[in-house]
């Protein structure tokens, strides 16, 4: 299934995305761990048909943030090796980065890489926060007083879908 109503609002996601950055940078993620987050991350509206019900949230059929979490700790690992700030607050390896680390980590040499606990933690916080910018682009449409129409093209969606389900 399309969902034309995500396409209908790229120019509103971009202005959200602009007032998110401080969020993100006051997150566990650097910023190129929310962009993997985001490009993996797929919203749906709940309840379309009633807009003053309706909800963004973060479709979670459609979006398995834990297989990404080896991705996450491999940019946080690059990062590190460059003597970057590694994904904000986080210490995902258990260890305070830097290049010692990361070639040790290269090498195989490291920690063993994290947990399946630790994916699935980090993954739970990404879904919060994707949850988090879900509802501040929800906020910014009824603000610009286009969520009902955004309901109206998801509730059409709805209604193709379950046509063609039943076919």
């Amino acid at each position: 299934m399309t969902e034309e109503w995500t396409n209908r609002v790229v120019g509103e996601r971009m202005a959200v995305d602009q007032e998110f950055n401080d969020r993100v940078r006051g997150s566990e993620f650097s910023s190129q761990e929310w962009s993997l987050i985001m490009s993996a991350t797929q919203f749906t509206i709940r309840d379309p048909d009633d807009p003053e019900a309706a909800e963004i949230v973060v479709d979670s059929e459609a979006t398995n943030l834990e297989a990404i979490m080896p991705e996450l700790e491999n940019i946080q690992e690059q990062m590190g090796a460059l003597g970057g700030a590694g994904g904000g607050q986080s210490d995902v390896g258990g260890s305070s980065g830097g290049l010692f680390d990361g070639v040790k980590s290269a090498l195989g040499l490291g920690g063993g890489g994290s947990s399946d606990d630790d994916y699935a933690d980090r993954a739970e916080s990404a879904r919060q926060l994707a949850g988090e910018y879900g509802r501040e682009l929800q906020s910014h449409l009824e603000s610009k007083d286009r969520w009902a129409e955004i309901c109206a093209v998801a509730a059409a969606e709805a209604d193709d879908a379950d046509a063609d389900a039943s076919k």
